[in-house]
């Protein structure tokens, strides 16, 4: 087979090939090992072979005539697109979810419009982290985070790591993270969290948010929870002081049991998220000028021939982000 240009196509669930098909740096994301595992996350099903991948950097191999070939995307100015919220539009073009190819492969056509120019000191693997960061970016964004804002981040995995980022970089004083890995947990002191909070699984939501008060010294204005977990979802909800906002960034049950009456009596406001929208300039601004740091989550590093060997490194949640390094002349961060 010729390996000039690999990509990494989902055929099925549990089913993952290297194919013949001038990306640099592909993270992988937590939705794709989802897709690998499951064939489907919620409503976004696999039914035919799909590129998966959408953490990425890379550099300018060709471009058309005009650049007028390519796809638009979105492919139609719905109402949220023209207000600016295009991450509501159900055309809206997305990496790597059904039906859509990723880019976790040597090269990839994107629409120049949706190119982003990375400056010189910006690196392809922190080009490539800009996607998680805009997550972060986004439910910091939803939940009003200012200067001076206590928060909390329920979950240090990549998502709550990104979103402990993105609070400090906005101006939050201070930032407690909750976990049940101290190993990550560790990694979230690294990257400059306040205040850590080890979990155990008997540990009540009650329980849990008096914790966090008594660490604070007060309740936090926000809680931003990563996990999805039931338990967790309950945490960030009594955590929260009367009038603050709760944000919902993990995925987890379509249906769960939350204290609804304890967050509307005390005017708690619950938003969601999804994805993330115009966070693209902000993040580039935010690594350019080195007041974030996203470098330290990159634990492992994998060339594309060995795909296989990296979704499973992830899958088994060793490390923070593995990144696939899919310029075979050119495997440097």
């Amino acid at each position: 087979m010729d390996t000039d240009n690999l990509s990494v196509v989902l055929h099925a669930k549990g089913d993952l090939r290297l194919v013949l098909l001038q990306m640099h740096s592909v993270g992988i994301c937590g939705s794709d090992v989802h897709y690998w595992q499951n064939g489907r996350i919620g409503d976004f099903v696999v039914k035919k072979p799909m590129v998966l991948g959408h953490e990425a950097a890379g550099r300018v191999f060709k471009v058309g005539p005009g650049v007028t070939h390519l796809k638009p995307a979105p492919r139609d100015m719905d109402e949220f697109c023209k207000s600016g919220r295009y991450n509501l539009s159900p055309t809206i073009f997305f990496c790597a979810t059904p039906p859509d190819d990723g880019n976790l492969s040597r090269y990839y056509i994107h629409n120049a419009n949706f190119c982003y120019k990375l400056p010189d000191n910006v690196s392809y693997e922190e080009g490539a982290l800009i996607e998680p960061l805009s997550v972060g970016i986004h439910a910091c964004r939803r939940a009003g985070v200012t200067l001076g804002s206590s928060v909390l981040v329920c979950g240090a995995g990549p998502i709550g790591l990104v979103t402990l980022l993105a609070a400090k970089a906005m101006g939050a004083s201070q930032v407690i993270i909750s976990d049940l890995s101290a190993d990550r947990l560790a990694k979230a002191k690294e990257l400059g969290a306040d205040f850590l909070l080890p979990v155990k699984r008997e540990d009540t939501a009650q329980e849990m948010a008096k914790r966090v008060e008594g660490i604070l010294g007060g309740m936090p204005h926000i809680s931003i929870e990563c996990t999805g977990a039931e338990s967790c979802i309950q945490t960030a909800i009594y955590a929260t002081r009367s009038g603050g906002v709760v944000v919902l960034v993990g995925l987890g049950a379509e249906m769960a049991t939350v204290p609804i009456l304890n967050a509307a009596v005390r005017e708690v406001d619950i938003r969601g998220v999804f994805r993330y929208c115009n966070t693209w300039p902000v993040a580039i601004a935010m690594l350019a000028s080195k007041r974030v740091n996203v470098m330290p989550l990159v634990t492992h590093r994998f060339p594309l021939e060995q795909a296989v060997q990296a979704f499973e490194t992830s899958r088994q949640g060793l490390g923070v982000k593995v990144m696939l390094k899919c310029d075979k002349n050119d495997q440097n961060p």
